[in-house]
């Protein structure tokens, strides 16, 4: 007989990730059951005024999703992660984009960041310098014009292509992280030699364990 299938909540500012977690899950982690709650009027504040901005309202997301059950707490937007991090909420409260962002700075001192919006670009960078520790990395900022709109208008497929292309253009990097976790599946679509990073497996595979996915008798071997 097993336990209550651990609870993670997924704070999203897009509705377009829900299925793409949900994936993960149902591939990686099917002990884990997911919880999403979308907050895109967020985003567009943080854009507006900065993250900043919207802290009081991060806070108060991540508590009504510990108090309807959530074990563990995962902020899958970048823009917002920071801010959510530091939600003092009795329970792991996690960005999405550390685990790349760690992986990345353990690749070398040359990283580039990818991102659709220019208000991921410093909350990453400043996540990868923060990861780096005393190894300083040279980050360059690599804004796909025109993706966002794509991104917007619904346009999927023309958003991955975008990104892809932009990415195929760097050459001098130890590894390129695409900021925005949106940005995944256009690792598929790249063909460059230098190491394409992004968040959405990794950033799950993290607050699966933060959850106790990890130890939940239910849970298939191997996994």
């Amino acid at each position: 007989m097993t336990g209550p299938r651990p609870v993670l909540a997924l704070l999203h500012t897009s509705p377009v990730h829900v299925p793409v977690f949900d994936a993960l899950r149902d591939a990686h982690h099917p002990g884990l059951a997911l919880r999403h709650s979308v907050h895109a009027s967020l985003l567009d504040r943080a854009r507006a005024e900065g993250p900043e901005a919207v802290a009081g309202a991060v806070g108060a997301a991540v508590r009504a999703a510990v108090g309807d059950g959530a074990r563990a707490v995962l902020c899958t937007c970048s823009t917002l992660g920071a801010v959510a991090e530091r939600v003092a909420a009795g329970v792991p409260v996690l960005r999405v984009d550390r685990p790349m962002a760690a992986a990345a700075a353990a690749m070398g001192r040359r990283i580039v960041v990818a991102a659709a919006l220019p208000s991921t670009v410093e909350p990453t960078a400043e996540l990868v310098r923060e990861e780096a520790g005393r190894r300083t990395p040279r980050i360059s900022a690599l804004l796909v014009d025109g993706a966002w709109a794509l991104f917007e208008a619904g346009d999927r497929d023309g958003y991955l292509d975008a990104v892809a292309s932009a990415v195929d253009g760097v050459r001098d990097a130890d590894a390129i992280v695409l900021a925005q976790a949106s940005m995944a599946d256009a690792t598929a679509r790249t063909r460059t030699a230098v190491p394409v990073l992004s968040s959405p497996r990794p950033g799950l595979a993290a607050a699966a364990a933060a959850a106790g996915a990890d130890r939940n008798p239910g849970r298939h071997p191997g996994e």
